[in-house]
């Protein structure tokens, strides 16, 4: 983990719990934390016919479809060959540490069939490889497993509301097919309370890490991961930083999470991500962070689009209502995919829908416009000599794209911090 220093502290703000602040003047490109998870799991249905097609430990996608194939430098579990791995290291790592003897058992019981787990929601797959995961983090490291027990995240919060019942339930399994070792259960390390208030923290505080891009289908989670600092950041429907992440990347630390500020911010301001791409209409917003994170955003985009909400209130229906946002969305869209020349014509654009759409600069400088994407465009790092760049890059799909406007936009103007 590493938070480049003194550029940010830890602070607690009221209604918002622990925060990440900047403690100096901050510039877009800048490097602010790369921080590195204490825990990563699949997102992949436990119960599958087929091999994954994802490395079990770096999550890498593997360049051979059949890990014994003739050539591939892949290979899979020797105790279960059902878990593939794409290289001797990662095999090699992984069994001394992330799949070791009682996970590989613990999984193969809880797959093979008849599986308990055959007639639960795919959810319950996941969340039972969470669990696998965390009290095996407990044996193999177990300062790592007091950090994750500090994050936040409780049984009673009403965002993990649902995970009670299923922690007990899976609780139940564990115990009958797989307990963990008795060392565990001695330290009082395993019970279903337990089990409960790790699944909530995992519901607050895990990141997905995603599948490869594609324009024609939709992204899905290859693998959840918990990382001890990025959890401190909160969330903003415009935000000031985003994360990188380069999972197909060559090396070692591919699962490493990179936050980038998007432009310059002064000291004193929090630094936050979205928590999802920033395209959604306010009512998904607002459900999703009710429902995922059990909280209202009160950020100054959501504050405008309530108003909009407000002023429409004789609009009746669901059907209706629906329309409402699918407009919304398309003002976003249109807005992402207009590529102004000129500082002359970003203005011109930025007065045209001011009235109506107070934050269209953000979609116009800071929205990947690439189909299917939705992204947020940030800064490449600054130069050696600390000359900012030119060039944005997109932290979904990875296009680069040249603008000669951005350094030079004074975003002190800009409403776009909670």
């Amino acid at each position: 983990m590493e938070m480049t220093k003194d550029l940010l502290r830890v602070t607690e703000t009221k209604g918002r719990g622990r925060a990440l602040v900047a403690a100096q003047p901050l510039k877009g490109g800048q490097i602010v934390l790369r921080d590195s998870p204490i825990l990563l799991y699949s997102a992949l249905p436990l119960i599958s016919p087929s091999l994954h097609p994802y490395c079990n430990h770096c999550f890498k996608t593997l360049k051979q479809p059949q890990p014994q194939a003739a050539g591939s430098s892949a290979c899979v579990c020797p105790w279960c060959s059902h878990h593939a791995f794409c290289s001797s290291n990662c095999l090699s790592s992984a069994l001394s540490y992330s799949h070791s003897p009682w996970v590989c058992q613990a999984l193969r019981r809880l797959r093979d069939s008849p599986s308990p787990l055959s007639g639960q929601p795919l959810e319950r797959q996941v969340q039972v490889r969470f669990l696998i995961a965390a009290y095996n983090l407990a044996i193999v490291s177990p300062s790592n497993f007091h950090m994750l027990l500090s994050l936040q995240g409780q049984p009673e919060d009403s965002a993990a509301a649902d995970t009670t019942a299923a922690a007990h339930f899976l609780h139940y399994l564990i115990s009958s097919l797989c307990a963990p070792p008795p060392a565990l259960q001695e330290q009082q390390l395993f019970s279903a309370e337990l089990s409960a208030a790790l699944l909530a923290k995992d519901k607050l505080n895990a990141f997905g890490l995603m599948e490869p891009f594609s324009e024609t289908s939709q992204r899905s989670s290859r693998a959840y991961a918990i990382y001890p600092k990025a959890s401190f950041f909160n969330h903003d429907c415009l935000p000031n930083a985003c994360r990188f992440d380069y999972v197909d990347a060559d090396g070692d630390r591919n699962t490493d999470m990179v936050i980038r500020m998007i432009h310059d911010v002064p000291a004193g301001r929090e630094i936050c991500l979205s928590y999802f791409p920033v395209n959604q209409s306010y009512s998904s917003r607002q459900r999703t962070l009710a429902e995922d994170y059990g909280f209202a955003c009160q950020c100054d985009r959501c504050k405008v689009e309530a108003n909009w909400s407000d002023n429409e209130e004789n609009i009746e229906g669901e059907e209706e209502a629906e329309g409402m946002d699918e407009e919304q969305d398309q003002e976003m869209e249109a807005a992402s995919e207009s590529e102004p020349e000129s500082g002359s014509d970003i203005e011109e654009a930025q007065a045209q829908v001011e009235s109506d759409f107070p934050h269209a600069y953000f979609f116009l400088s800071f929205m990947c416009n690439r189909t299917n994407c939705w992204g947020t465009l940030a800064p490449l790092p600054p130069k050696d000599d600390g000359t900012p760049s030119n060039v944005m890059e997109c932290n979904v799909c990875g296009n680069l794209k040249k603008d000669e406007e951005i350094s030079g936009h004074d975003h002190d103007g800009l409403s776009i911090d909670g």
